[in-house]
């Protein structure tokens, strides 16, 4: 079980030191609207949500070790991490961007880089071409994908699922950066081909609350802004009596699938939740 915490500000999880501050809580279904209501002054619907008509969606390809050592990193809480993700929007194939994303994580502190290439730029051979052959448009792109590239080679990275869920999001009016989303119809597919986005097969859904022994289907809330933490955030956590516990949708893709298979260790407790 997840320990209840006071409503003391500090005990809301937000931190003046992340470059970019996240948080995750699982939420039932019957808090969205409130909490839709709670920030309704204070954000407006996200400009690419507000363009698919309230929602879109994310298909993000994971990628790891032949021993899972981003998973493993995950799930032990290692200090200094990073995710291998590669990831596009709507439903593909569309002409939506490709984004080759490092998502690493020191301590509390979360850094994103990424580098946008073209759909149909996505097909074999993409991580072997030479970064001027990209078009890529700026300097930290080209160094996003140098990483990105290294990273993979240094581990012996291979796609090993598709993880695909639907988006609603929103975006704070008065701050530098603020969002709310909530995400649901979570699903995976182990990779059978890593540039067909899913396209061969069926998705498994991760919506049941099964891999966390939960009773009902949930959704993920996320906030995320800047080491300037907007007051309103805070007391959305004291109004609604939040709890933080990371949901990470690839671990929780791999736990679901040892689950199914009985190849590896399925949790069925909140102990590694924390992200």
């Amino acid at each position: 079980m997840i320990k209840r915490s006071s409503n003391r500000i500090q005990d809301a999880d937000f931190s003046t030191e992340l470059d970019r501050f996240e948080a995750k809580y699982i939420i039932p279904r019957q808090l969205v609207e409130p909490i839709k209501a709670f920030i309704r002054p204070y954000c407006v619907m996200d400009k690419h949500c507000e363009k698919a008509g309230g929602r879109y969606f994310i298909n993000t390809l994971q990628m790891d070790s032949p021993a899972l050592s981003l998973h493993r990193a995950k799930e032990w809480e290692a200090a200094h991490r990073f995710k291998l993700r590669v990831r596009t929007y709507g439903k593909p194939p569309g002409d939506a961007p490709v984004f080759l994303e490092i998502k690493r994580k020191y301590f509390e502190r979360v850094i994103k880089s990424r580098a946008c290439i073209p759909f149909e730029a996505w097909k074999p051979g993409i991580l072997n071409r030479h970064v001027d052959e990209l078009n890529l448009k700026s300097v930290k792109e080209r160094e996003a994908f140098r990483e990105f590239v290294r990273l993979a080679d240094e581990i012996d990275a291979a796609p090993l699922v598709y993880v695909r869920y639907s988006r609603e999001a929103y975006s704070g009016i008065f701050d530098h950066y603020a969002r709310i989303t909530f995400d649901s119809k979570l699903c995976y597919q182990p990779v059978f081909d890593m540039y067909n986005w899913g396209g061969n097969g069926r998705f498994i859904s991760m919506d049941s609350g099964l891999v966390r022994n939960r009773k009902e289907s949930s959704l993920v809330l996320e906030v995320k802004c800047t080491e300037q933490v907007p007051t309103w955030m805070v007391e959305l956590v004291q109004e609604f009596d939040l709890i933080r516990c990371g949901n990470c949708k690839y671990s929780t893709a791999i736990w679901m699938e040892n689950l199914l298979t009985g190849k590896g260790d399925a949790p069925f407790a909140d102990e590694f939740m924390d992200d």
